[in-house]
């Protein structure tokens, strides 16, 4: 069995650096098992305009490698892998890895973050970052004076169709069926937005083109009639939802329908000990700011909690 940890740190987004830095920086040692999406979503995002203090921009892999890099310098611990079962009954909580590895720590600080549903088109995954996302209030400045395109029935696509209808030329909502799971005042506001086009009834088939690096059009099939057609569009936005990453967790942590963390105040989970930070636990915001913020007040939970034990 290795050392008991004082803290390991679940996640290595914005969340999981930023309260690296913080319990590396009052002696904590931590700990951080980055993930099965090492950086978190600002791996896959080129430009961030909006992170304060990058007044000309940073690209996401760049600004979270900071992140890890300011981390390691006040002694955080990076290590690969993720957490595939854990034990929180009792204190030190014992952690497995995938790589098959036991740990044991004193405090937990899970900052696992969402991943977004993506339609699984070969080419998408290929033009994530280049005309492809998943965040509206990310990338939509991007996009001004241009044809977008949303997939999705529910609220969040109805908000980001809305939101980009601020930058775009035109916004094609495309759906699966003719009805929406979108509350009523958010599929009214969309109807009522003159930038807005309901496409219904179709399917994403093909995302083009990888050739040149970008996004350029879409094939559509519509599922009525099969036709087949090309929407020419710059960018391509889906909006399907996200999966928080708490598996593991399923059946200790307080979680919603949903599978997000329920918050007991502040960073505080059902159990003592164990924190939350970042998307894991924010259905609403998920921005790189908001998860860093959420980091912080996890870490400072973390020196408080360890503190009052006596350690």
């Amino acid at each position: 069995m290795n050392n008991i940890q004082d803290v390991i740190i679940l996640g290595s987004g914005c969340a999981g650096n930023t309260a690296a830095i913080y319990t590396a920086r009052a002696n904590l040692k931590p700990l951080v098992l980055e993930g099965h999406e090492p950086g978190g979503q600002l791996s896959i995002t080129t430009e961030v305009e909006n992170f304060p203090g990058f007044p000309e921009g940073i690209h996401g892999p760049q600004l979270v490698q900071n992140m890890k890099q300011q981390a390691e310098r006040f002694g955080a611990t990076f290590e690969s892998g993720r957490v595939v079962r854990a034990d929180l009954a009792k204190r030190p909580f014992t952690l497995e890895t995938d790589h098959g590895g036991i740990l044991q720590t004193r405090t937990l600080i899970v900052a696992t973050g969402a991943s977004a549903r993506w339609l699984g088109l070969e080419n998408e995954q290929k033009l994530i970052g280049h005309g492809v996302s998943s965040c509206a209030t990310c990338d939509g400045f991007f996009f001004r004076g241009k044809k977008i395109m949303v997939v999705g029935g529910g609220d969040s696509a109805m908000e980001e169709a809305n939101f980009l209808s601020r930058f775009g030329s035109e916004v094609s909502l495309v759906h699966r069926k003719d009805t929406f799971r979108a509350s009523k005042i958010m599929y009214d506001r969309a109807l009522a937005n003159p930038k807005i086009k309901l496409i219904t009834n179709t399917v994403v088939e093909d995302i083009y083109d990888v050739s040149k690096n970008e996004v350029t059009g879409v094939k559509l099939r519509n599922l009525k009639t099969n036709d087949v057609y090309l929407h020419p569009v710059d960018g391509f936005f889906v909006a399907i939802g996200h999966i928080p990453n708490t598996q593991p967790f399923a059946s200790q942590l307080d979680l919603d329908s949903d599978g997000y963390v329920i918050s007991h105040g502040g960073a505080r989970t059902n159990i003592e000990g164990v924190f939350h930070a970042g998307d894991v636990q924010d259905r609403n915001y998920r921005q790189a700011i908001t998860a860093s913020g959420a980091g912080c007040m996890a870490a400072i939970e973390v020196e408080r909690f360890l503190e009052a034990d006596g350690h």
